[in-house]
């Protein structure tokens, strides 16, 4: 079992920036994907960003390439999405998900990961 814990969210302006963390309860092997996703109100929740622990892939939603970046500390128990030049289209609720199983192909589909953290809100004001 991994617990996650999502911080950082909060309220920002258009154009401003937030970090949020995710801290794992354990260290998670190289094969764990992490990832972020959103969900906005009436909207279905939708993946974000991914990175795989082994740092050799990391996967970007088309809406925040360029703006989004997803990393993680040297301990491999906590992964950061730094998002820049925020705009109100980014509101939403975000979580971090994590799983050591799934596949590359399914690193953006949320029915393939085990484990979800809480969330945390995001608000970006025009």
């Amino acid at each position: 079992q991994v617990q996650l814990t999502e911080s950082g969210g909060g309220l920002v302006q258009a154009g401003g920036s937030l970090r949020l963390s995710c801290a794992a309860s354990r260290r998670t092997s190289t094969r764990f994907f992490m990832a972020w996703f959103r969900q906005a109100p009436g909207k279905e929740r939708e993946f974000v960003a991914a990175y795989r622990w082994d740092g050799s892939r990391t996967y970007y939603a088309d809406s925040v390439k360029g703006r989004f970046t997803i990393s993680r500390d040297n301990t491999k128990t906590t992964v950061y999405l730094e998002m820049n030049d925020l705009k109100p289209e980014d509101t939403a609720v975000y979580y971090c998900a994590a799983d050591g199983t799934l596949i590359v192909s399914s690193v953006g589909r949320q029915d393939q990961y085990d484990y979800w953290g809480q969330g945390t809100q995001v608000t970006v004001s025009a």
